[in-house]
């Protein structure tokens, strides 16, 4: 691994703002984001990779790597959850191996933004398609880890239709605003496009910033329930993104040579979602304890990535 590419990972502001939520929420300051700032700072993110993909979607040809993109990052999240599952079964309750095997099939768009952010940094292009490539990884997931837990479940619980949660993995406000800033950016012109790049482009990274100050507080507060649930989740959270973004950094190659969608693709595959998924579990696996898997993905995975996973995947795929 290039040990220059780590040491800018790990000095990078944005990164450094995360562990200074993380110090605060330990020692108990009152630093805290908003609220209501904080879903909007959030929103933006989505809104501004959103828009700039369906910028960079416009200016290029529907292609046979687009599609065999899109399919591959689908056949992962599919897989992953199935394998990750059983995995988890041997130690945890269904409902809880269900919900993180969700998680961790599905993506994390901060995720996404960050590993853009560091593409940026090393003056690396990617394709426009990666945002669309994103969001359809988002429900198939959900409706596997749904699946597997109406499978092994003992009550066999019915009360939720399946057809809900997916629905409602769709139409989660996070999936909506990106999909639709997606389309939006797909059919806006340059010369409106423009107008407003002072919004979707130049305060990105500040904003990037906050909002990984206030996941950092989040994690640092939720720290505690998953240091109970032991070693194990632990572990998971800290091997299993890893080897999966090291996997799809490998198998890439056989849709794409481009060196900035393979590394998405390889994060998309290594990241876990924090979002969508106790959204669509607190409806669909009530019993699942958020304690564990919110934890494992916002303080455990994401930090991870982040520091180790991402220079990892470029030097593979360099």
């Amino acid at each position: 691994m290039n040990t220059e590419l780590l040491v800018e990972n790990i000095t990078n502001p944005a990164l450094l703002f995360f562990v200074l939520g993380i110090i605060a929420a330990r020692l108990k300051s009152d630093l805290e984001i908003p609220a209501n700032s904080s879903k909007f700072i959030s929103l933006y993110l989505l809104f501004a990779i959103g828009f700039k993909g369906g910028q960079e979607l416009a200016h290029s040809h529907l292609s046979m790597e687009i599609l065999w993109s899109v399919l591959l990052g689908v056949a992962v999240a599919c897989l992953i959850p199935l394998y990750t599952f059983f995995l988890l079964k041997r130690k945890l309750s269904i409902d809880n191996s269900g919900a993180i095997a969700a998680a961790y099939g599905s993506v994390s768009a901060v995720t996404f933004v960050a590993a853009v952010s560091f593409l940026e940094m090393q003056k690396i292009d990617f394709g426009g398609h990666m945002v669309a490539v994103m969001a359809m990884m988002e429900a198939p997931a959900i409706i596997i880890g749904v699946l597997l837990i109406r499978i092994y479940s003992a009550e066999k619980n019915t009360t939720t239709k399946l057809g809900s949660v997916v629905l409602h993995s769709f139409t989660n406000g996070s999936v909506l605003m990106i999909v639709g800033s997606l389309i939006i950016g797909l059919l806006t012109s340059d010369q409106q496009a423009e107008g407003i790049k002072p919004f979707t482009t130049d305060i990105f990274k500040g904003f990037l910033a906050i909002f990984l100050l206030d996941m950092g507080i989040v994690s640092g507060r939720k720290l505690n329930d998953f240091l109970k649930s032991g070693w194990f989740t632990a572990v998971f959270a800290m091997v299993i993104p890893l080897v999966n973004g090291s996997l799809m950094a490998v198998a890439s190659s056989i849709v794409t040579s481009d060196t900035g969608n393979r590394f998405l693709l390889s994060v998309l595959a290594a990241s876990a979602s924090y979002i969508a998924v106790p959204a669509a579990m607190k409806l669909a696996a009530p019993k699942a304890n958020p304690g564990i898997f919110l934890p494992m993905a916002l303080a455990v995975t994401f930090p991870v990535n982040l520091t180790i996973g991402m220079p990892l995947f470029l030097s593979i795929i360099q």
